[in-house]
């Protein structure tokens, strides 16, 4: 960042590979290919976690991508600092489809709530979309005294540690979600290729982008 006058400037990377939304907008992705992405994610949300931000924007036009298979978390509009005077917050702020159930029921949240937005983003990642689970404030409501949950339309069709992962992400209990660092020691993310994996992906969906554009 640098000073020019009276305004500051701030000079962040340029992300040429794009958002994942622009991905998922073209294909579903592997199951290599999510748990890369998640493993990256993780790993930003590991950071702001340990030092009490909370993201609470996590979904999947904010994670940026570049054609090198770097994943960076974008737009730090929402993040709030916890501090010890208040360790927790009820403002509601994020994009309904991918709010967790605290949040959506208006009860006090910490950093999990950014856990729950992951696990919604890897289903969109898997369906090519959000599911339509907390579509309303009532059905939220409703879902989570049931102890329902999203899943997957077709599980079967992926692998147990995929699946796991998942429920790891989006249990309504808050004591029950998994941190962002209990996460990465996940088989399903600790197993997952390097993000230069993810290269061949973006740059495939950058070029169709680019031909659809003539």
């Amino acid at each position: 960042s640098f000073l020019l006058g009276d305004e500051l400037w701030l000079v962040i990377e340029y992300m040429d590979g794009g958002a994942l939304s622009d991905i998922i907008s073209k294909t579903c992705l592997s199951e290599d290919q999510m748990a890369a992405i998640s493993r990256e994610c993780l790993q930003g949300l590991d950071f702001l976690h340990s030092n009490h931000i909370i993201y609470r924007d996590v979904k999947s036009c904010n994670i940026l991508l570049r054609t090198n298979g770097s994943v960076k978390l974008a737009d730090v509009g929402l993040f709030v600092q916890l501090t010890p005077e208040q360790g927790r917050r009820s403002s509601v702020a994020g994009n309904s489809g991918w709010l967790a159930p605290e949040v959506v029921t208006g009860q006090p949240y910490g950093p999990k709530v950014d856990i729950w937005s992951l696990g919604i983003v890897g289903i969109e990642m898997l369906e090519g979309e959000v599911p339509s689970w907390n579509a309303a404030p009532v059905l939220a409501q409703f879902l989570t005294a049931r102890g329902e949950r999203p899943q997957l339309r077709q599980p079967n069709r992926f692998s147990s540690c995929l699946c796991d992962f998942l429920s790891c992400c989006l249990q309504t209990d808050v004591k029950c979600r998994w941190s962002a660092k209990e996460l990465l020691q996940h088989p399903f993310v600790s197993s997952a290729k390097p993000a230069s994996s993810l290269a061949p992906l973006i740059n495939s969906i950058k070029m169709k982008k680019k031909k659809e554009e003539w």
